[in-house]
């Protein structure tokens, strides 16, 4: 018997298109996930994700130990592929920025439309950070535990639960453990997935699974735009070549204009002068200093002119500073390099994607919120492919600290989890 067999009571009156579009008829449909949640074939992968539970926090533990600082993820990359492998998953691979994926067949012909269900890999602590878990009755601790590495585990676990229950696809499904999602990182793992990587022209849908809340559910992306700016002049002699221009002063300089800049409250839009540094000694007039600048927006318009803003500003700050004093020994220069390019988009809440996620929360108990934020998501989004960021299940704190945690009792982690896995399959279809 095939799972839509299994599921035909419930899904009588329901009409076929809302398992087969992300958007146009979908939108004027109601959602298949009550008529999942309803299902036989569900309620077997909800009770297998019980019985199973304590595997994925095993996951959970052996993940965790693995240090992955942003660009050093090989080593949790190779585990998750095995793991990956081991699930029985097709076309497991490492992509060439690091990503580490495998596919779920569908009923489909080879070749056809990918839901792809992502978590990162990346941690923000450094190589040499103690990411032991200790274990406190159901809570873990460890840096790292929840910010992502509990979402790389359910992964593992939704696709054990989807294999007992015998359930198929219709679409294809794609498992990611992305690299570079955390700060410096800039997105480089998915921004190569949708840009150079093998599935970029099948993707119709896009989960990233990050933190524990599956209520959160972002629908927006803050693009953010990043600058380490370098302000260069003659330098000398604090004494003997007092009066010539000071790159320093010309960054002090821009980094007051920059705070004079009024931006919008609504599109939220923000920036940052966020760490600064040079000079050789306190005797000396610095040659080189500089400063990085952070700027957010959930607008790409707003973002585009607070950017354009700033480097207007650099460029009045150095040309007051060179009028301002000697230029005998050579004038101050700016420089202003790109560490950081986030793009900002949105997903249309009318999507089959955002209203599966909803429909989920609800028939779980959760009254879940839409919000804007800056993650995995941002690059689908950006493209107008539909995308959204949800938490994994469970309840957590201090992510990015080194006493980050989660809770791992069983009934509201499994709720949680219940979440993913309903939109999941809404989004993918059933057979």
């Amino acid at each position: 018997m095939t799972l839509r067999d299994r599921l035909a009571p419930a899904l009588a009156g329901l009409s076929a298109a809302c398992f087969l579009s992300l958007g146009g008829a979908a939108q004027a449909q109601e959602t298949p996930v009550p008529a999942i949640a309803a299902s036989a074939a569900f309620a077997e992968a909800k009770a297998y994700l019980a019985k199973d539970f304590e595997r994925t926090v095993a996951d959970i533990i052996t993940l965790t130990e693995i240090p992955a600082p942003p660009f050093q993820e090989a080593e949790r990359a190779k585990a998750y592929l095995a793991m990956l492998s081991a699930h029985g998953l097709t076309e497991t691979t490492t992509d060439d920025e690091g990503n580490v994926m495998g596919l779920r067949r569908g009923s489909g012909a080879p070749g056809g439309p990918v839901l792809v269900v992502s978590a990162h890999l990346d941690t923000v602590f450094p190589a040499d950070t103690d990411v032991t878990v200790r274990r406190e009755g159901t809570r873990l601790m460890a840096p790292g535990v929840g910010d992502d590495t509990r979402s790389l585990a359910t992964l593992l676990a939704y696709i054990r639960a989807m294999d007992a229950a015998r359930i198929v696809t219709e679409k294809d499904i794609l498992f990611v453990g992305t690299v570079g999602e955390e700060g410096p990182g800039d997105l480089r793992g998915v921004r190569h997935l949708f840009t150079q990587g093998a599935y970029k022209d099948r993707v119709e849908a896009f989960f990233s699974f990050d933190g524990s809340d599956p209520s959160r559910v972002v629908t927006g992306a803050v693009g953010s735009k990043r600058y380490r700016t370098f302000f260069r002049g003659p330098g000398g002699h604090s004494y003997g070549a007092f009066g010539l221009v000071n790159p320093m002063a010309a960054m002090a300089r821009a980094t007051v204009g920059l705070y004079e800049i009024e931006v919008p409250q609504t599109p939220r839009t923000t920036y940052s002068a966020s760490v600064t540094g040079g000079g050789v000694s306190v005797n000396s007039i610095p040659a080189e200093v500089y400063t990085e600048y952070d700027m957010r927006s959930e607008s790409p318009e707003a973002l585009a002119r607070l950017e354009a803003q700033l480097l207007a500003v650099f460029n009045e700050a150095v040309a007051a500073e060179n009028s301002a004093r000697s230029v005998s020994e050579g004038e101050i220069t700016v420089e202003p390099l790109v560490i950081g390019d986030r793009p900002a988009g949105g997903t249309d809440p009318e999507s089959l994607l955002v209203r599966s996620v909803m429909a989920a929360n609800r028939l779980q108990g959760f009254e879940p919120k839409l919000s804007a934020s800056s993650t995995d998501s941002n690059i689908p989004m950006s493209l107008g492919i539909p995308a959204i960021t949800m938490g994994a299940g469970g309840t957590g704190g201090r992510a990015h600290a080194l006493d980050e945690w989660i809770d791992v009792e069983p009934v509201e982690s499994l709720r949680g989890m219940t979440v993913g896995l309903l939109a999941i399959l809404a989004v993918a279809g059933v057979n």
